[in-house]
């Protein structure tokens, strides 16, 4: 079974140093787990590849420049998605999708366009703790304590955060159908 923690703090603050020895064992064991970020956050396999080697470059690079030992793995997740979204990016301006899904129905669209909307905006509406905290763990379908360790929290902490959250958007959601529906009647 692959090595599931990621370097130690020792390392870290050796590698931060400039200690090349130790700059090459933590790429080497932050590898897998970036590869893994890369690979659920990219749109296929060959953009997850380039990212999380794009990844590793700047952990090489820039290692120095991560503030707290800590937080690597939220660092290396943030360098991942933002390569991941980066490509996306390029992949959409070059290409025009093709659907081979069946049509919905004009109102089946608004209907599905309007839930989306309504949900997104209800995260979006969370503080940025919460909101990471439920995107990595409801949306990504990362576990639990894969979200706490890239976020550098501990698991309780990120349970609390994630309940809170699903708390918010569900009184967002409801509260607003509620009111739509007139519901405010008690």
């Amino acid at each position: 079974m692959a090595e599931t923690t990621w370097p130690g703090r020792q390392l870290i603050v050796a590698a931060q140093g400039g200690d090349v020895e130790s700059i090459a064992a933590l790429v080497s064991g932050a590898h897998p787990h970036v590869r893994r970020f890369a690979h659920a956050l990219c749109a296929s396999p060959e953009d997850a590849e380039d990212a999380a080697q794009e990844a590793m470059i700047i952990l090489y690079r820039k290692i120095g420049m991560l503030r707290a030992s800590g937080a690597l793995a939220s660092w290396m997740f943030r360098i991942v998605r933002n390569e991941c979204l980066r490509r996306s990016r390029l992949v959409m301006h070059h290409h025009v999708p093709v659907e081979d899904t069946p049509t919905l129905s004009a109102e089946d669209e608004v209907v599905r366009r309007l839930e989306a909307g309504r949900v997104a905006t209800a995260i979006a509406a969370l503080p940025a703790d919460q909101r990471h905290v439920l995107i990595m763990r409801d949306v990504q379908g990362y576990s639990g304590r894969m979200v706490a360790d890239a976020l550098g929290l501990s698991v309780p902490a990120m349970k609390s955060r994630l309940h809170r959250a699903r708390a918010t958007v569900n009184r967002a959601l409801h509260g607003a159908h509620d009111q739509a529906v007139g519901g405010d009647d008690v």
